[in-house]
């Protein structure tokens, strides 16, 4: 059992290490800013009010990813979600070769995008996606194989 001091700690210690990551985790799946930003407080308040214990830096880091993608796959389940037709946001601002990856990327199927963003842009090996996604590293390779391949076909090049 860890004090209220080391709590509002380590909590803060991780909103700046990896806010700006679970923002990003969550609008691949979310595609919206501000729905990504949502999820991202609330898996903070989750870590606030759960109080996990961890075992390393990188067991905290997966647990605040699993949360994320569990929140994401909760809020796309909501009826709310469904039914709204919402603006896209404008991805304007990124440099243009950056802005086509993304918006390539953002055109996958989820099952493709999220490994392709944790592996490219997070920087997970296969095992520890595998680990995070609940998936065999086999299968990881094939989502990453199968969406660098869409890519491709999308963007052309190598990839």
């Amino acid at each position: 059992m860890i004090d209220a001091y080391e709590l509002n700690e380590s909590v803060r210690k991780a909103v700046a290490s990896y806010s700006d990551s679970l923002v990003k985790i969550a609008f691949a799946y979310l595609k919206n800013v501000a729905d990504s930003e949502e999820v991202a407080q609330e898996v903070f308040l989750a870590y606030l009010q759960k109080s996990p214990v961890f075992d390393s830096v990188d067991h905290e880091k997966a647990w605040l990813i699993r949360t994320t993608i569990n929140k994401c796959k909760n809020l796309l389940k909501t009826g709310w979600f469904k039914s709204r037709s919402p603006i896209p946001d404008n991805l304007s601002y990124l440099p243009k070769d950056e802005y086509t990856v993304m918006q390539a990327v953002l055109s996958l199927d989820k099952k493709y995008r999220i490994p392709i963003h944790l592996h490219y842009y997070e920087g997970y090996s296969l095992e520890e996606i595998a680990d995070i996604l609940h998936a065999k590293p086999a299968t990881v390779g094939t989502w990453l194989a199968r969406g660098r391949k869409q890519l491709k076909e999308v963007i052309g090049g190598d990839l």
